[in-house]
């Protein structure tokens, strides 16, 4: 599951009720989350200047300083402490720890500064975890055989974590109940859509405004064997339930219409 640290943070109790209940089911929930705003909001507090390239934050050393401070510091702790109050077991980590997202500089860290790309992900720390009876609850920060540190984007190492776990299917959380399309004058909730449908949307501006970046994040987490994404709205009642069992909620983006089956 991927889901924005204010997002996450938010969602009302039911909701880590439902994931409680699904771990108690013998699902085994593995979530990492972002934080972008809340990086944002505490980069102007200390007074320290960013910004972004193509969607990713500018990292210098200063940056990164204050991006894992509030990602596996304040985020992660906050999320932990949450699935926790509401009775499950859960442990919160970020890349750094047991090198467990290891990246390489993206291809223009020139110009962006100490932005990852994921290289591996020990999966069998995520495993370990998981087999001790605790969700793992993970911040994107990668790291490198020389400790160099790594901002990576959510979504990024979200899909890198699925693809290495062996899931085929990832759960995007989000504020909406997926991808909408007016049909006879009414909004609707596409229950499928392709990377090229939406490529199309977004062309024509079906899709348009704040839902672009969170489409394009989806699809970002297509790859390896995730072989599909199902974007999400936290509020609705049973929608983890929904999503992992019985299908019927929110928009699953396959990478064509072979995925529609």
């Amino acid at each position: 599951m991927k889901c924005g640290g204010s997002t996450l943070a938010a969602l009302p109790n039911r909701f880590f009720d439902e994931l409680r209940e699904l771990q108690q089911s013998g699902i085994r929930p593995v979530i990492v989350h972002g934080g972008g705003p809340a990086i944002s909001e505490t980069l102007g507090k200390l007074g320290i200047e960013t910004g972004f390239v193509n969607g990713l934050r500018k990292t210098n050393d200063d940056v990164l300083d204050v991006v894992e401070m509030v990602l596996a510091g304040r985020i992660n702790k906050e999320i932990v402490r949450k699935i926790q109050t509401n009775g499950a077991k859960s442990l919160g980590l970020s890349g750094v720890d047991g090198m467990l997202i290891q990246a390489r500089p993206v291809a223009n860290a020139a110009e962006i500064g100490f932005v990852g790309d994921v290289t591996d992900v020990n999966a069998a720390i995520i495993e370990g975890i998981m087999d001790m009876g605790f969700i793992p609850v993970i911040a994107p920060i990668g790291i490198d055989d020389q400790g160099q540190r790594y901002n990576i984007n959510a979504d990024t190492a979200a899909g890198a974590v699925a693809s290495r776990l062996g899931v085929e299917r990832m759960i995007v959380v989000t504020d909406v109940p997926g991808i909408l399309k007016t049909v006879d004058g009414q909004k609707q909730v596409l229950p499928v859509v392709t990377v090229e449908e939406i490529d199309a949307m977004i062309a024509s501006g079906e899709i348009y405004g704040g839902m672009i970046p969170k489409v394009r994040a989806a699809i970002a987490c297509i790859q390896g064997r995730v072989r599909e994404v199902v974007i999400v709205s936290g509020e609705e009642p049973g929608v983890l339930t929904k999503a992992v069992r019985k299908g019927g909620v929110g928009t699953r983006i396959v990478q064509s219409n072979e995925g529609r089956v």
